[in-house]
């Protein structure tokens, strides 16, 4: 079965990309956190930094868009195809409450007919092959067949689901039922939602065998040998753990991001990873209190002298 890491915003950029790949090979391909542009299909330069190719050596990656008509993302679509990229995705599925807000991301579930329009002519003219990253629905999976009839008609490269609807956010049941109704579309269809141990992988395969392709995203972030460990490897060790977390801080270090960015970027990480560390609060708020790059070292290097790391635990809502 194929996995795939999915974007996650703060987190999975380009540095982390290729240690992870390096240190944690197992994902086929990783997704870039979105891309956002304006109408006329501009962009922030990080952005592009963040997926240019000579920034992702060795890592296949699928750069995401985020908009909800055809021109801009066509416009960004030529550019990608212009660096040599062969595949972009449409994300269909951010629950952000300010992205719906503007119809796009989930925003766009809410009304079909739009999103064939838009489908349509991205289908008709972009240069790339195209894959959507959807939920179940705006406000309720009842929504998804409609969706999925919508999807049926255009040859995507690939489905990916978040067995959510919008209104579920990250902390409701997924809705696996509702998936399956999918199984049998035209084109590759991948399993999101809730994969954080071996034994959540298990029940999935158990209950639909036939399934090609899972993505994980949080689960990956709280432990990142969580693809070796699915495919039969050895779980993560703590010094592991901590050789990732070193290397990481000291590539952003080396990539002149300034001490205070840093610290706040490998913060992001801690949302994720205090999972395992069960019993390590207090440690685990000396590091997210620390504000300099001195302080936030001696805390993680207590941290992990103090509190055993437990890698058989996964990702848990705060």
């Amino acid at each position: 079965m194929e996995l795939s890491f999915a974007p996650m915003e703060g987190v999975t950029y380009a540095r982390y990309r290729r240690l992870h790949r390096e240190m944690f090979p197992g994902a086929v391909r990783y997704y870039a956190p979105f891309i956002a542009p304006d109408s006329s299909g501009r962009f922030k330069a990080g952005n592009l930094r963040d997926v240019l190719p000579e920034n992702n050596t060795g890592v296949k990656l699928i750069p995401q868009l985020l908009c909800n008509a055809s021109e801009p993302f066509l416009a960004v679509a030529a550019e990608l195809a212009a660096l040599g990229y062969e595949e972009v995705n449409l994300n269909a599925g951010c629950p952000s409450g300010t992205v719906v807000a503007k119809h796009k991301g989930a925003g766009m579930l809410g009304d079909p007919a739009a999103l064939d329009a838009c489908l349509a002519e991205i289908f008709a003219r972009c240069p790339l092959r195209v894959s959507v990253k959807t939920r179940l629905g705006l406000h309720s999976a009842s929504e998804f067949p409609a969706l999925a009839a919508v999807y049926r008609k255009y040859p995507l490269s690939r489905l990916i689901v978040h067995v959510r609807d919008r209104d579920g956010m990250y902390r409701s049941v997924p809705d696996r039922e509702a998936f399956a109704a999918v199984l049998d579309c035209p084109f590759p269809v991948e399993y999101n939602g809730n994969i954080f141990t071996p034994a959540d992988f298990t029940s999935l395969r158990e209950r639909y065998p036939a399934l090609s392709a899972v993505m994980i995203g949080r689960g990956a972030v709280t432990n990142p040998a969580l693809f070796r460990e699915l495919q039969g490897g050895a779980p993560l060790s703590a010094a592991e753990l901590r050789e990732f977390h070193d290397r990481l801080m000291e590539g952003y270090l080396s990539d002149g991001l300034a001490p205070p960015y840093t610290v706040s970027r490998m913060k992001e990480l801690w949302f994720y990873q205090r999972c395992l560390f069960p019993g390590g609060e207090k440690a685990l708020k000396a590091v997210l209190k620390a504000k300099s790059l001195s302080d936030y070292r001696a805390a993680v290097a207590a941290l992990f002298a103090q509190v055993p790391l437990d890698p058989t635990l996964g990702f848990r809502n705060p």
